[in-house]
C-alpha cells in the first residue's frame, strides 16, 4: 500500500530535492559518497597507494563545504540578497581549495606544526570560519554558539580560578593544533562521518530506490493492520524498522509519516494524537539496535568495546519503549473505540513475505560480515548495499525497481544528506581538540562531578537537562556525539558503568526531538497532520515517557543492559515489562475498561513497583516487585470482571 507515495516522500536530510538530482550537488554529492566508499573498501591500500588518513577527511571536508556553499543552498540563495549570492560561490571554491590544499600537503603541514608557519595558520583559520559558518546553515547558531563559547573559554581559561581553570594556550597554537592534529577537526569523530555514517545511510538510499520502504510498509500493514488500532501500530512498526537506518529522525517521519497519520487520523485517532505516534515511533528507530542510526558503531569505537556488546546492552531499553508504545496506542484505540483497519487491501503476512523476504538478505549480510567475517562496521555496509542493490536492479519490490542510473542517483542524494552531519562532526572535533589542548576536559568533568556534590542522582538530573538542551534539533550522530565529549566523561568519572552512561546521553539527548520547546521532529509531524505542534510535542513526551525514566533505572541497575547476573537481568526484564504496561494504562485510564482516578493511581503504583530493577535497593526490591505483581494481577482481575459485567449488562445482549 502507498509504496510509491513512500517512496516520493522518503527525502534525504538534505534540502529535499527530486529523485533524479542533477547538476553541481549531484557532482558534489556523488564525488563525496564515491570517495568514502573507496575508503570504506580500503581501495587505496589495495592498490598499493599510502596515505594519511586525515588526508582523506581533508578532502571529504571540502567536498561538504563545496555541498553547503555551491549546492545545498542553491534554493535558498535565490531568496537571498544579491550579496550572498555573490559570496556563496567564492565562499565553497575557497572551502574546496583549502582543503585540497590541506589533503596534498598534509604529510609537511603536519611536521612543521610545532613551528606555526605561516600556511597551516592562514589554512587553520579560514577552515574554522568556514565550517562555522557552514555549521550555521545546516543546523543553525545554536551548536555555533557552543563551538564558539568552548573556543573562547580555551583561551582565557588559564585566567579562571577555582576547578575551571585551563592550561594556558596560544591563539595560533590553537588555531593550528584543531586544523591539523588527530584530536581535532580531522579527528575521530569526523572519520566516522566520513566512513561509516556514510556507507550506512548508502545503504539505506540503496535499499529506498529497490523497494524497501514498500516491503517494510506492506509488513507492518499485515502484521498490524487487523488488530484493534492497528493504524497506529501500522506506524509503529515501520517508523521503527525504516528509521532503524535511517539516521535522521525528520527524514524519516517525512518518508513514512506521510501514510501513517493519514491512515491514523482516517481511522479515527485525533491528529495530534497521530502525529505524536508518528513522531514517537520516529525517534525509537534511532535507539533500535542492530544499527541505531550508525551509533551502535560509532559508541562502540569511542568506548573500544566491541559493536556485540553494544547492541545487546541496547536491547532491553528499546524493547521497553516499544513496549509502552505499542501498549498506549491498543489500550487508547480500546478506550476510544478505534476498530481494525477495513479493506481488501491489507495483505496477508504470507503474500508480503512472498515478494520481500530477499529484503532479509541485506541485513543478514551486514550481520555476517560483522559476526563471521569480522569486517569493520563500513565494510559491512557495503556489503548490505551491495546485496540491496542485487535486488534492485534484478526483482525489486512490486513497481519499485532500481537501474543503474539509480546508482548515482544514490550517491548523490546520500552526499546531499551527509553534510549535516559532518558539519556537526567537524564541530565536534574543534570541542575536543580544545578540551584536550587546555585540559578543560578534565576541568568540566571534576566541576560536574563537584556540582552534583557526590550524589549521583542530581548528577544525573544536571546531565539529563544538559542533553535535552543540547541535543535540540540535531541529527542522531550529532546528538550523540557532542554529548558523548561533554556529558559521558563525568558520569564515568562518577562511577558509571561506560556501556550505561553513553546510552543515558544518547536517550536523553534524542529525546530532545520530541521535546518542547524546540521538539522539531513532533514539530513535523504535527505540520503533517494539520495538528497544534505544542500540543503533539507534549503529548508526545506522554507516549515515549520510558525513554525519559529507564535511562536513571539502567545507571542504577546495569542488569537492564544485560550486564552481570543473568538471573538478575531476567528478573529485571520481567518486571520491567509488567511495570511499563501498568504505568502505559495508567496515563492512558484503561484496564479492560475506563480506569478512573483512584484506579489509575493503584495501576500507577503498581507499575512503578514492577519497575525498579534489582540493583537498587537490593534484596527488599524483590519484596517491592512481588507487592506490584500482587497488585496488578488484583487490579487485571477486577477491571476483567467488571468488564464482563458491563457487555453482560450492555443492551441487547
Amino acid at each position: 500500500m502507498a509504496i510509491n507515495e513512500i517512496s516520493k516522500n522518503s527525502g534525504t536530510a538534505g534540502d529535499g530535492d527530486a529523485r533524479a538530482p542533477l547538476g553541481l550537488k549531484a557532482l558534489l554529492g556523488g564525488t563525496l559518497t564515491l570517495l568514502s566508499l573507496a575508503q570504506a573498501a580500503d581501495i587505496g591500500s589495495r592498490l598499493g597507494y599510502s596515505y594519511y588518513t586525515e588526508q582523506f577527511l581533508a578532502m571529504v571536508l571540502g567536498l561538504s563545504l563545496g555541498l553547503v556553499f555551491l549546492g545545498k543552498g542553491a534554493a535558498g540563495r535565490r531568496r537571498a540578497g544579491r550579496l550572498q549570492q555573490m559570496l556563496d560561490p567564492v565562499l565553497g571554491l575557497v572551502g574546496l581549495a583549502l582543503s585540497f590544499y590541506v589533503a596534498w600537503a598534509y604529510p609537511s603541514l603536519v611536521g612543521r606544526a610545532m613551528m606555526l608557519p605561516w600556511d597551516a595558520l592562514v589554512a587553520g583559520s579560514l577552515l574554522f570560519l568556514l565550517v562555522l559558518e557552514a555549521l550555521r546553515r545546516c543546523v543553525g547558531w545554536v551548536l555555533v554558539i557552543v563551538v564558539l563559547a568552548i573556543c573562547g573559554y580555551g583561551l582565557i581559561g588559564h585566567l579562571v580560578p577555582g576547578v575551571l581553570q585551563t592550561r594556558e594556550v596560544a591563539p595560533a597554537r590553537m588555531a593550528v593544533y584543531l586544523a591539523f592534529d588527530p584530536n581535532g577537526l580531522l579527528g575521530l569523530t569526523l572519520n566516522v562521518a566520513a566512513t561509516v555514517v556514510i556507507a550506512f545511510v548508502f545503504f539505506g538510499q540503496i535499499l529506498l530506490y529497490s523497494g524497501g520502504a514498500g516491503f517494510f510498509n506492506d509488513i507492518a500493514m499485515a502484521t498490524m493492520g487487523r488488530r484493534r488500532g492497528g493504524a497506529a501500530k501500522i506506524s509503529i512498526v515501520a517508523s521503527g524498522l525504516f528509521g532503524s537506518i535511517s539516521g535522521v529522525v525528520v527524514s524519516n517521519i517525512v518518508a513514512t509519516g506521510v501514510v501513517t497519520i493519514r491512515l491514523m487520523v482516517n481511522s479515527g485517532f485525533r491528529r495530534t494524537t497521530a502525529a505524536a505516534v508518528e513522531a514517537v515511533a520516529s525517534t525509537g528507530g534511532q535507539i533500535a539496535p542492530p544499527v541505531m542510526g550508525a551509533v551502535a558503531f560509532l559508541m562502540a569505537d569511542i568506548l573500544q568495546k566491541p559493536y556485540s556488546e553494544i547492541v545487546v546492552a541496547a536491547i532491553v531499553p528499546a524493547l521497553l519503549y516499544y513496549v509502552s508504545l505499542f501498549a498506549q496506542a491498543d489500550l487508547l484505540a480500546a478506550k476510544q473505540d478505534i476498530r481494525p483497519i477495513e479493506g481488501e487491501e491489507i495483505p496477508s503476512v504470507s503474500q508480503v513475505m512472498a515478494r520481500g523476504w530477499v529484503f532479509l538478505i541485506p541485513f543478514a549480510a551486514i550481520v555476517a560480515a560483522l559476526f563471521w567475517f569480522n569486517q569493520r562496521a563500513e565494510t559491512s555496509a557495503l556489503w548490505g548495499a551491495l546485496a540491496a542493490l542485487a535486488i534492485g536492479l534484478t526483482c525489486g519490490y512490486g513497481p519499485a525497481r532500481m537501474s543503474l542510473r539509480n546508482l548515482w542517483d544514490c550517491m548523490a542524494e546520500t552526499g546531499g544528506a551527509i553534510t549535516d552531519i559532518v558539519m556537526i562532526s567537524a564541530a565536534a572535533g574543534f570541542i575536543i581538540g580544545v578540551l584536550n589542548v587546555t585540559g578543560l576536559g578534565f576541568a568540566v568533568t571534576y566541576a560536574l562531578v563537584d556540582l552534583g556534590q557526590g550524589n549521583l542522582f542530581i548528577l544525573l538530573l544536571i546531565s539529563a537537562a544538559v542533553c535535552l538542551v543540547l541535543g535540540m534539533g540535531m541529527p542522531t550522530v550529532g546528538v550523540y556525539l557532542l554529548l558523548a565529549v561533554l556529558v559521558a566523561p563525568s558520569l564515568i568519572e562518577s562511577g558509571v558503568e561506560p556501556i550505561a552512561a553513553h546510552l543515558f546521553i544518547f536517550y536523553l539527548g534524542m529525546m530532545s526531538m520530541v521535546t518542547p520547546p524546540v521538539g522539531i521532529g513532533a514539530f513535523f509531524a504535527a505540520s503533517i497532520a494539520k495538528a497544534p505542534p505544542m500540543a503533539t510535542a507534549i503529548e508526545s513526551m506522554r507516549f515515549g515517557w520510558t525513554a525519559y525514566i529507564i535511562p536513571f533505572l539502567f545507571v542504577f541497575s546495569p542488569a537492564l543492559l544485560l550486564i552481570g547476573d543473568p538471573l538478575d537481568s531476567l528478573l529485571a526484564v520481567v518486571t520491567a515489562v509488567l511495570g511499563v504496561y501498568a504505568i502505559s494504562a495508567a496515563f492512558i485510564g484503561w484496564l479492560h475498561g475506563p480506569a478512573g482516578p483512584l484506579l489509575r493511581l493503584a495501576i500507577a503504583a503498581a507499575g512503578i513497583a514492577l519497575l525498579l530493577p534489582p540493583g537498587i535497593g537490593g534484596e527488599a526490591t524483590l519484596w517491592v516487585n512481588g507487592a506490584g505483581f500482587l497488585a496488578l494481577a488484583l487490579l487485571w482481575h477486577a477491571g476483567r470482571n467488571v468488564s464482563r459485567r458491563r457487555m453482560a449488562e450492555a443492551p441487547g445482549r
